[in-house]
């Protein structure tokens, strides 16, 4: 893989970060959200990875390079929880109102290990550029 590869790969890694951080602030804001049914509640989403080998072609950028991509946006298909609460506008004829899947301390941990693998390739970036800078100045000697 040549220097100039390496902004690809890790642009493609930071887009598919950028969307793991989308998904987990998507998923806080609706945390709080309340429905009469479980089918209605909010559930979590969650983003699927998938490698992208360096035979491949990448259709968007039309080149082989390698890295990773969101395969697709899957829901997270653990249970919602009801709380008896009859006095709420939401609350089914039982009383119960269905929460959200979500827990906020996950979306915390996402978010943040979202925030680190960015800055990881970030330094790859700068690393890159800065062994390129260097091969430009033994060249010109």
């Amino acid at each position: 893989m040549s220097l100039d590869r390496i902004f690809g790969v890790a642009g493609g890694a930071m887009d598919a970060q950028v969307i793991r951080m989308n998904l987990a602030v998507s998923n806080i804001a609706n945390a709080e959200v309340t429905e009469s049914n479980p089918e209605d509640a909010y559930k979590a989403k969650r983003p699927v990875f998938e490698a992208i080998l360096a035979d491949e072609v990448d259709a968007r950028r039309g080149e082989t390079q390698g890295g990773v991509r969101v395969k697709r946006i899957v829901e997270d298909q653990s249970t919602n929880p009801a709380n008896f609460d009859p006095g709420h506008p939401n609350a089914n004829e039982d009383g119960y109102v269905y929460m959200s899947n979500v827990n906020p301390m996950n979306e915390l941990v996402e978010m943040t290990a979202a925030a680190r693998s960015f800055e990881s390739n970030i330094e790859a970036m700068n690393t890159a550029k800065q062994l390129m800078l260097r091969t430009v100045e033994l060249l010109k000697k």
